[in-house]
């Protein structure tokens, strides 16, 4: 059994003992997050399509850390001008566990 859930503006494919990376989630590490925002619910040749959510259907997952992913760096160049400016980011996330698919 899958689901696709919605979660920090994106939508994530998930199944149970899967681990990714969401934005970050006001909850602590080692606590429980439930995700009430699930788009579709398939298992087998059993498919629910939501409008926009499927009803009663919630995705658990255990939170196992934050962190911070890999630097990117952002480059503005104007050829002949001088002007070049470079600036750095690293988004924060929150790494999760599924541990349970639930159909309403």
């Amino acid at each position: 059994m899958y689901a696709v859930i919605k979660t920090g503006g994106k939508q994530y494919r998930v199944s149970a003992g899967d681990k990714l990376n969401v934005e970050t989630l006001p909850v602590e590490a080692g606590g429980e997050v439930r995700f009430d925002q699930v788009l579709m619910l398939a298992e087998g040749e059993n498919i629910d399509v939501g409008a926009p959510y499927v009803d009663g259907a919630r995705v658990t997952a255990k939170v196992i850390e934050h962190g911070r992913g890999d630097k990117i760096r952002i480059v503005k160049f104007k050829r002949r001008k001088h002007y070049r400016r470079t600036m750095g980011h690293r988004q924060n996330y929150t790494r999760v566990e599924i541990t349970g698919v639930q159909r309403g």
